[in-house]
């Protein structure tokens, strides 16, 4: 029997045709901020909780534009899941900080989609597709 789909929320913040991506704490691998949707939350507010535990942002979530949802292979999780990640378009002149879940942040283009997974990949590329990022 197939796992569950993972059902995740993030944010992209896009400023100088640059997205926001973070690494976690002692890993490598670059992702969008933002997590899991707690039971009894929408997509948009897990996206505006999760901008703010991992980068400090306090967004309104009634203020998140979707984009798009992704749908691809879950990384690191067993083979076969799936990960359902809504994107919500974040529009704030507030400076992003790494919280303590968070080891750096880093301002991406297409050009580093090598060192995301599967989903950052697609986010990437989705952004270029709409002449947000380079």
């Amino acid at each position: 029997m197939p796992l569950p789909d993972l059902l995740v929320s993030a944010i992209a913040l896009v400023r100088d045709r640059h997205v926001l991506m973070v690494t976690a704490r002692g890993r490598e691998v670059h992702y969008m901020p933002g997590g899991k949707i707690d039971p009894g939350e929408t997509a948009a507010q897990a996206a505006a909780r999760e901008a703010f535990e991992e980068v400090g942002l306090q967004l309104d979530p009634a203020e998140l534009a979707e984009l798009f949802e992704v749908r691809t292979l879950a990384h690191g999780e067993p083979d076969g899941r799936h990960v359902r990640m809504a994107v919500f378009r974040a529009k704030t002149d507030a400076s992003p900080v790494a919280s303590g879940e968070v080891g750096a942040l880093h301002w991406v283009t297409t050009a580093d989609a090598d060192r995301c997974p599967p989903a950052g990949r697609e986010v990437l590329r989705r952004l270029a597709a709409s002449d947000l990022i380079d």
